[in-house]
């Protein structure tokens, strides 16, 4: 694992839609970070020229930002994701949702726990309607807060939980949920490169909210990449959002239903799709 450890690069993939407010804070969260040796991708689905502005903003940054964008058509992550991996230049990379503020250690924890072999799942704390609001609006830099302000949250009624803040080495328990894809949330997962390159990435043809996430972790762990937890190390901080729309959740549940039937491992729609196109 030394070699791990000896900076190669990571590329954080931000993913983000008309929500410049909570982008411009998780890209000052990203700004603290201890390990240096990162870039930051911002995948933006087709968002209006006020986000353009906001990474325009931190273009200061000690490290590399990149945007990629593509034309608004409705809810494409999975295809933006693509093209963000196909723009990145890290041999790891970590993807993080625009509204998922970070603690100065994401990216080192990250670093520490990626294993050949393995892709990496993260949890989240989410925060209410109105913290979420004082955060923005009053720009409180959360990311900075310790565990006995969120303890205080959590008594409020203002967060959902605060214990996966709580720093813990767990070991070889990380790899208990290894052929597990169920649970896995997509806001803070991790992947080598060569693996996302060996299932041909996101599958563009999920299309809406839901289940695009699943649909990698099942051909990950089917092409022998196997799960590992990240809570306890690489917990995000989830603003309050309304609800998506998941008109198409049906349509993607369908979709899934079919992968989960067969033994597909590569996307239908991915990487090398826009390579060739």
């Amino acid at each position: 694992m030394a070699d791990l450890a000896n900076g190669y690069l990571i590329s954080v993939v931000v993913s983000t839609y008309n929500r410049e407010d909570a982008l411009d804070a998780v890209l000052r969260s990203l700004s603290r970070q201890t390990d240096r040796q990162f870039e930051m991708v911002v995948a933006d689905d087709g968002s209006d020229a006020a986000t353009a502005r906001v990474i325009e903003g931190w273009s200061h940054m000690p490290v590399a930002l990149k945007h990629v964008r593509h034309e608004h058509r409705g809810f494409r992550l999975a295809e933006i994701r693509n093209r963000a991996i196909l723009a990145s230049a890290g041999s790891y990379c970590i993807f993080l949702d625009g509204d998922c503020l970070v603690q100065s250690d994401f990216v080192a924890a990250h670093r520490r726990l990626a294993e050949p072999g393995c892709f990496v799942t993260g949890n989240r704390v989410q925060l209410s309607q109105k913290l979420s609001c004082r955060i923005l609006s009053e720009r409180l830099e959360a990311e900075t807060w310790r565990v006995g302000h969120w303890a205080a949250e959590r008594i409020r009624g203002d967060v959902n939980r605060f214990l996966p803040l709580v720093r813990l080495p767990l070991g070889r328990l990380r790899k208990r949920v290894g052929r597990r894809w169920r649970g896995a949330q997509g806001c803070n997962m991790a992947f080598f490169r060569a693996d996302l390159e060996r299932v041909d990435g996101f599958d563009a043809a999920f299309t809406g909210w839901g289940r695009e996430d699943s649909d990698i972790f099942v051909r990950l762990i089917r092409s022998g990449v196997r799960r590992k937890d990240g809570r306890h190390a690489t917990t995000v901080l989830h603003l309050w959002h309304p609800q998506s729309d998941r008109s198409q959740l049906a349509g993607n549940q369908a979709k899934l239903d079919l992968l989960l039937r067969g033994q597909r491992v590569r996307a239908s729609q991915g990487l090398s799709a826009l390579s060739e196109a």
